[in-house]
């Protein structure tokens, strides 16, 4: 990387082997377009020329959009990769990236069976910090392969990278496994041999890593480079082959007998929803208790960084955070989120509470502006402050956060997701379900953060405008409240049909949802404008008292200077005297 003034993509290995490799990925995700519709038809390639074949294969075949998505999303990389001149353009590519990595794990084995909400939370969880992890070590052992130079602190934030990685892909490969084995013995199917397979080339992986970790603080590590990365991105390639090879066998959980809410929810909801029970009855979201511990540990570690230097950070700041994401958490484990998606009612109150409670809490704990003071600028590489100022003036997030475009996504969370056939189709998954929670929890934190955020953003507002915004907002909560209580077509109503819930009585969930939607919003809205009321007062304080420094030392000379332009106008009329007629 370059410099905090400058930060154009250097030409050089890494981006040469960005470019050929996601080149490749494009390539081979657009030819499994065809095969993939090949496969799920039924039909050979060799009859593919038969008359009519075609036509069946494209009517036959399953849905392709997992595909499809996969391939735009490779086909993304390749493009900014080729064209991008500075590091925030890659930005697009990591994230369609991300989207192309995620699509076929969420779609694939992890959605079959009791217990996919585990399983599939884990796997998701595992791809993110997996293959960013693997990928670097095989651009490592390509640039030590052709006796390229490795800078220092290139090893230094890779190592780091390892030291926190592979504990949490050790840990979600044992809750997926044991997802997948749905209690049986390891090694009776061919799907516990892969797994086994897996285990040595993630255990490869983590032996080369401790060898380049003793051999570095020994200073011996120059002559084993070569061979240890060698080693290491075997174990890479082995676990991803082993991985490819594991989609095309079907695992034991597979004939695991299922019951119609464990098809679409991963677990039974025998027993109706109590005021008791909603509090008494638990069941873990993996993927938001990770998001919530890491969140909180980060922030935890950026606040002792800060204190170490012996500078201040604000209790009531950090309280806010790890309480916002306590709410998220909470919501989404608790009997609340058990119950979420068998029953509107309930569904409403954790989407309020993810939209709404845990964004307002987390906007106030102003991690941006943490993590700014915890970094260093400056340096011969890119640090965190860097790239925290770089993302913040780029052009993306000055259009995620104009006010206009995160009023209509903030009000859009409800209108188009609910007045559309997009909830019904969403909830049908567990990833949908879970892209829900992301979307109402992002969402509500760039809406939030524009009215009472601690942190500056790219386009920091004045009080009275987000008082405006703030208020803009009730209305639209309440109308969509009143419509759902008053609504006659109960929505979603095909899906919760399918679920047969015998307790089910779905027009009284849907009018609890629109109470919750029409009340519930009340008392978050008071906690803004009670939180941006005393921002507005703290500011008009400070203001005041910085004229007041300027006055007592001389530097505001605006009083004086305006008595002196008095006594000047006084003066020229005392000079010209009284007017008269023949003046007028």
């Amino acid at each position: 990387m370059s410099g905090r003034k400058a930060f154009p993509v250097p030409a050089g290995t890494d981006l040469s082997i960005l470019r050929w490799a996601s080149a490749a990925w494009a390539l081979s995700t657009f030819a499994l377009v065809p095969m993939t519709a090949l496969d799920t038809s039924g039909v050979s390639l060799a009859q593919l020329g038969q008359p009519g074949m075609a036509a069946y294969v494209i009517d036959a075949a399953s849905n392709l959009w997992p595909t499809i998505i996969r391939f735009a999303g490779a086909a993304i990389v390749a493009l900014t990769a080729r064209v991008a001149s500075r590091w925030t353009t890659l930005l697009i590519g990591l994230w369609a990236g991300g989207i192309a990595v995620l699509t076929p794990i969420v779609v694939g084995q992890v959605l079959v069976g009791p217990d996919h909400d585990l399983g599939g939370d884990m796997a998701m969880v595992q791809a993110v910090v997996a293959y960013p992890l693997f990928g670097v070590l095989v651009v490592l052992g390509l640039r030590a392969l052709i006796g390229d130079d490795i800078a220092n602190v290139t090893w230094r934030r890779w190592l780091r990278m390892a030291v926190v990685a592979l504990p949490v892909i050790v840990v979600s490969d044992a809750v997926v496994t044991w997802f997948k084995l749905a209690g049986g013995p390891l090694l009776s199917t061919i799907t516990g041999w892969l797994i086994l397979a897996r285990w040595v080339a993630l255990a490869i992986v983590a032996a080369a890593t401790v060898a380049v970790i003793v051999l570095r603080r020994r200073r011996q590590f120059a002559a084993a480079e070569s061979s240890l990365l060698a080693l290491a991105a075997l174990g890479v390639f082995i676990w991803v082959a082993v991985t490819a090879a594991m989609w095309r066998e079907p695992p034991p959980q597979y004939f695991v007998p299922t019951s119609i809410n464990e098809i679409f929810l991963g677990f039974d909801t025998p027993i109706a929803p109590t005021l008791s029970n909603v509090f008494t009855t638990w069941r873990t979201n993996l993927l938001f208790v990770t998001l919530a511990v890491v969140g909180i540990a980060v922030y935890l570690y950026a606040v002792r960084v800060v204190r170490q230097r012996g500078d201040t950070w604000s209790n009531g700041r950090t309280a806010a955070w790890i309480i916002g994401w306590i709410v998220a958490a909470g919501v989404t484990s608790s009997g609340l989120g058990f119950y979420s998606a068998p029953h509107f009612g309930i569904h409403m109150i954790v989407h309020m509470s993810l939209s709404m409670l845990a964004p307002v809490l987390l906007s106030l704990g102003g991690v941006l502006t943490l993590l700014l003071r915890a970094s260093r600028a400056g340096g011969p590489v890119a640090s965190l402050h860097e790239w925290i100022s770089w993302v913040l003036a780029w052009r993306v997030s000055k259009a995620l956060f104009n006010p206009l475009v995160a009023f209509v996504l903030f009000i859009s969370s409800y209108y188009g997701l609910y007045f559309t056939g997009l909830f019904e189709h969403l909830m049908r998954y567990h990833w949908g379900h879970q892209l829900m929670n992301v979307h109402f929890l992002v969402v509500g934190y760039i809406y939030y953060s524009l009215i009472i955020g601690v942190d500056r953003g790219p386009r920091p507002l004045p009080h009275i405008a987000k008082l405006g915004m703030a208020m803009a907002a009730m209305p639209f909560h309440a109308f969509f409240g009143v419509i759902l209580m008053n609504g006659r077509t109960v929505i979603a109503d095909s899906y919760y049909r399918m679920l047969d819930i015998p307790w089910a009585d779905l027009p009284a969930a849907q009018e609890l949802g629109g109470g919750v939607a029409w009340a519930g919003g009340e008392i978050p809205s008071l906690l803004v404008i009670v939180a941006l009321g005393i921002q507005w007062a703290r500011q008009d304080n400070k203001e005041a008292r910085r004229r007041d420094r300027h006055m007592d030392s001389g530097r505001d000379n605006e009083y004086e200077e305006y008595n002196e332009m008095l006594k000047a106008l006084s003066e020229r009329s005392a000079a010209t005297g009284p007017r008269t007629g023949d003046d007028r």
